[in-house]
């Protein structure tokens, strides 16, 4: 046995991410920065809690589910992210904001299941940088 055995050649890690030079849309980008700041824990949800990182200006960006059916519940968050210069941008419905926010049970096929709708989500750390980021950014700056 000589000393010298040649080393395993290190697997690259493939993310998922969109076709490449297709552009990624808003929504596609959006789940992709709530995933991410789920993961590195800078998501808070629910307005109770998103209301409190709103007032203590940690927020970077809020969500709004469209279909949310209490109309004081739309205008304090609209209210809030206005006073506080937080970004704000609504999805169509409160289901798929609450999935893309972890509320959710993922089965064994990664498909979820028993998902609990969110109408509100605020970002308080991206994480890291991304291409979804980018895209994000370049709507709330171009809205």
């Amino acid at each position: 046995m000589s000393g010298e055995e040649a080393a395993p050649a290190p697997v690259p890690v493939v993310e998922a991410t969109p076709v490449l030079g297709e552009p990624m849309d808003i929504m596609t980008a959006l789940q992709l920065v709530l995933r991410k700041s789920l993961a590195h824990g800078g998501l808070t949800r629910g307005l109770h809690d998103a209301a409190k990182v709103i007032e203590k200006h940690h927020a970077q960006l809020c969500v709004l589910a469209e279909d949310c059916d209490q109309p004081d519940y739309v205008k304090l968050v609209k209210a809030l992210c206005a006073d506080h210069n937080v970004s704000l941008i609504t999805v169509p419905s409160a289901k798929t904001l609450g999935e893309w926010a972890g509320l959710c049970k993922i089965d064994s096929e990664g498909k979820a299941r028993k998902v609990v709708g969110a109408s509100c989500v605020v970002v308080k750390d991206f994480g890291e940088e991304h291409e979804g980021l980018n895209v994000v950014q370049e709507y709330v700056k171009s809205h």
